[in-house]
This record gives C-alpha cells, structure tokens and sequence, in this order.
C-alpha cells in the first residue's frame, strides 16, 4: 500500500483562483484518501506538461481561466491522453454546468465554493477512478 500523497493539478491564470480551490478542497479531503499535494498551473503549456508526464492524480480546472478555459482544455485532454486523470471544472455560475459536461468532466465545481462540497465532490471523483485507498 502507497503512502505517496496523491497529486492534484489546480489551473487557472488568476492565482487567488488556484488559492481558492486548494483551501476549498484543502489538504485532505477524506480521511480514507490520506493527504494531497497541488501542482499550481498558470498556463496551458503547464496542464500539458504535467498531464503528459503523468504525475497527476486529478485536475481542477478554471473554467473561466483565459485566454483559454478550463472546458475547452478539458475537452481538449480527454480526447488526447490515453487513460487521462479525471478532471473536475470550476465554474462560476450553475447555469454553465452544462458546458462543463459537454467538456467531459468528471465532476463540476460551481464558486463560491463551498468547503464541504469542494472536498467530497474530490474524494468521490477520486475513489470512482480506483485509486489506491490509504488506511491511518
């Protein structure tokens, strides 16, 4: 059994957004997951990096971030990685909730985010793709 804290990828190009959703899902958002680690990027070049590399347990996306948003990137990634990490989209209105399942994500965040939700909506996504589980 891997004691390795799990890697979150936060995106987005405003850093008080990327701060956001990491206090929001905080550093460990179920007790079965054990802790995680956040990976901030700023740009797309750096989601394709470490998406491509494979160090990433899970990806939160900005779906406002600019100039190219989370959902189109997320669409972009699903379609592009074999065996892609599931991604949850931010979004800051519920009405594009819609756009973010046309973009394939796993999981959708909608602002001001809520703590609880935030991290459960995290451990879900995260048990639903067979991660290793990590007894204390």
């Amino acid at each position: 059994m891997s004691t390795q804290p799990l890697t979150i990828l936060v995106f987005s190009h405003r850093p008080q957004v990327r701060e956001s959703i990491i206090t929001a899902v905080g550093r460990r958002p179920a007790a079965d997951l054990g802790r995680v680690t956040f990976v901030e990027a700023e740009t797309v070049a750096d989601v394709i990096y470490h998406m491509d590399e494979g160090d990433c347990d899970l990806a939160i996306l900005d779906g406002e971030a600019q100039p190219t948003g989370g959902m189109g990137l997320c669409r972009q990634l699903k379609h592009e990685i074999e065996d892609c990490p599931p991604i949850v989209i931010a979004v800051r209105r519920k009405d594009d909730r819609w756009l973010a399942t046309w973009s394939q994500a796993d999981a959708v965040l909608v602002h001001p985010l809520d703590p609880l939700t935030a991290a459960e909506t995290v451990a879900d996504v995260l048990r639903s793709h067979k991660l290793p589980v990590v007894r204390g």
